[in-house]
């Protein structure tokens, strides 16, 4: 059996993975946070606060996913 590792190119955090919550908060944040963090770094901290945030449920997701971002956008702002 051969497991092969996925390449990754530095571009890969500013495309949008099917995850509707993921889509709408990076939407919504890139929008607010313009000209005060890279818009990469959005993507990054949106993906990595859905990852935390895996067992929460469902239909919270997007509001949960975009108020734990804010929060960590926020840090990297002040």
């Amino acid at each position: 059996m051969t497991l092969t590792v996925p390449s990754s190119t530095p571009d890969d955090s500013t495309e949008l993975p099917c995850d509707p919550a993921v889509e709408q908060a990076v939407r919504r944040l890139r929008g607010e946070y313009a000209g005060r963090v890279r818009p990469q770094l959005v993507v990054r901290v949106v993906r990595e606060s859905r990852r935390d945030l895996g067992g929460s449920p469902v239909g919270a997701m997007p509001e949960l996913v975009e108020r734990l971002a804010r929060y960590r956008l926020a840090m990297h702002v002040s």
